[in-house]
């Protein structure tokens, strides 16, 4: 991992990476999303409303990862000052408030004809909205941070003190008797149809590839942003030229 720690490193692995993984992740959103919209039957309880679980599913499990990986950058800025560490924990913020965002407004459209309601006050739900407001407070101190490009120590241990949320929304529909379906994908095998569960594997490998798309996108944003900050520091210290 130190062997990336320089950021022209890092650079000119990203530069090549970034393209492939947006294109293959849109190509397999699109693809995932023809699918599920096409070549799937409708849930013989849910009917045709079942098909958002394609956006639901991967924005709730991106919503999740986006904070696992702020935990572990965290982690990592304090434990071994790795220079990309806070840079990518800036990148990852924002897409991951998004995928939170989406995963709450698809399970509240979702929820409406499953359950008759736009909301509830259940385990998992509230939970999730906790995530959202997580990541705005992180997002918040991070743009409070006079670190540049980085985040301060106290943001670092809000990200990983914050992780505590992770195991209660994975765990709430078990702990908590609510609304929200149980576990429907887990180690030993999934619940839903393999008929309707195919194009899942499509959308949620084509979202997380392009989330990491966006984040290497992000990073090379604030890296360039710094170098331009520097390069105009030491110009400004050098004086008129004579």
């Amino acid at each position: 991992m130190h062997a990336y720690a320089n950021p022209l490193k890092f650079l000119s692995i990203a530069r090549p990476l970034t393209p492939w993984l947006v294109l293959g992740g849109l190509a397999l959103i699109v693809v995932g999303g023809w699918a599920g919209l096409t070549r799937t039957p409708p849930d013989y309880l849910q009917g045709e409303t079942v098909r958002i679980l394609y956006l639901h599913v991967p924005s709730a499990w991106l919503g999740m990862a986006g904070w696992l990986a702020l935990a572990i950058a965290g982690i990592v800025q304090l434990a071994w000052r790795h220079p990309l560490a806070g840079i990518a924990a800036r990148a990852i913020a924002v897409p991951g408030l998004v995928f939170c965002a989406l995963c709450l407004v698809t399970g509240s459209i979702w929820g409406r004809p499953t359950w008759g309601t736009w909301w509830e006050w259940d385990g998992r739900m509230t939970s999730m909205l906790v995530l959202l407001f997580l990541y705005l407070g992180f997002i918040g101190l991070a743009n409070a941070s006079e670190e540049r490009g980085s985040v301060s120590k106290v943001t670092a241990i809000y990200a990983i003190v914050g992780a505590i949320n992770l195991p209660i929304i994975n765990r709430s529909v078990v702990w908590w008797n609510s609304l929200h379906q149980g576990p429907s994908i887990t180690a030993r095998g999934s619940t839903i149809d393999g008929a309707i569960l195919w194009p899942l594997w499509l959308t949620l490998t084509g979202f997380s590839l392009l989330f990491a798309g966006v984040v290497v996108m992000r990073m090379r944003a604030i890296i360039a942003d710094i170098r331009a900050d520097a390069r105009m520091t030491r110009m400004a210290s050098a004086g008129p030229a004579a």
